[in-house]
């Protein structure tokens, strides 16, 4: 058991595995310029949640353009007419231009289906928490797009 432990964490350690959210990998990325479109609070969480910075000096982008859309869809009705489940969609698309003005695009999705509540504050609440959990899986994948 010894001997197998030894050589995973050797051929581990000796291939150049790094963690992709190690703090030696900071995911600070500098963009000469950063618009953005939609929503202003997916847009400040995605920018805040990736470091994302102007810097008209020394940049690794020249420009970055966040487009998002959020949709929520009545998906089904019960027999009185009234909504019985929805979908909430968000939509992100990127845009980076490089030194070179290349431009480079991605578009990132998420959606989930969920039940009709009775309670109006508690859909509410609800609809916030999974916006944010979705919001967080867009910033994953991002994180990912941009380290590679």
């Amino acid at each position: 058991m010894k001997k197998i432990l030894i050589i995973f964490l050797f051929l581990v350690s000796s291939c150049g595995f790094e963690p992709l959210y190690s703090s030696k990998n900071s995911n600070n990325f500098t963009f000469e310029k950063v618009e953005t479109e939609g929503e202003k609070k997916i847009n400040r969480r995605i920018i805040s949640a990736i470091s994302i910075k102007e810097n008209t000096q020394d940049y690794s982008y020249k420009k970055l353009i966040l487009i998002n859309e959020k949709n929520i869809i009545e998906t089904s009705r019960n027999s009185k007419g009234q909504p019985d489940s929805f979908k909430m969609a968000i939509k992100l698309k990127i845009i980076l231009v490089d030194k070179k003005n290349n431009l480079t695009e991605k578009d990132f999705y998420e959606e989930f289906s969920y039940k009709n509540q009775e309670n109006k504050f508690d859909l509410s609440e609800y609809e916030i928490k999974l916006e944010d959990d979705l919001i967080d899986k867009i910033i994953e994948d991002l994180i990912i797009y941009l380290n590679i």
